[in-house]
């Protein structure tokens, strides 16, 4: 638990208070206590704010994933390799690269041992529009790259 106090002058032209607002959405906050303080300089309001710093989130509001942590290295090596090809798929069909797969949908494939369509189309989140439109993409490359390991 933290504790931040701010204070906004009555005449505020609301920078204060838009910073203030902007620390309550960030954060998760247990007690607001406030108080109207009059001296020979005006009058403000303070706050002492508790809170409990949230997670740093993306712009789209969730939370950032490093894969690196979270995947082993062989299944992070993977799902490198799945972002290499998401990013030609993406470019390829002229959309972006959170279209074709999320990083979440590209990390349940990596744990994958195999990739087909029917393998693809049960990971949450890739519908058989996507499998069908995407799909062969990181099938082929996947198969590519076996290949080309099997003859090396």
């Amino acid at each position: 638990m933290q504790i931040q106090l701010f204070t906004i002058p009555i005449g505020d032209n609301s920078t204060a208070l838009q910073e203030m607002n902007a620390f309550l959405r960030g954060n998760k906050i247990l007690e607001v206590q406030n108080q109207l303080i009059s001296n020979e300089n005006g009058a403000y309001w303070c706050f002492c704010i508790r809170y409990i710093e949230q997670p740093t989130k993306q712009p789209d509001g969730k939370n950032k994933i490093d894969y690196r942590e979270v995947l082993d290295e062989a299944t992070f090596q993977r799902f490198s390799k799945l972002r290499e090809i998401r990013k030609k798929a993406a470019s390829d069909e002229g959309v972006s690269a959170f279209v074709v797969f999320t990083d979440e949908e590209l990390a349940e494939l990596a744990k994958l041992e195999m990739i087909t369509e029917a393998s693809m189309s049960k990971i949450k989140g890739i519908g058989d529009k996507k499998v069908a439109r995407f799909g062969k993409y990181f099938i082929t490359n996947l198969k590519n790259d076996e290949t080309a390991g099997k003859t090396n």
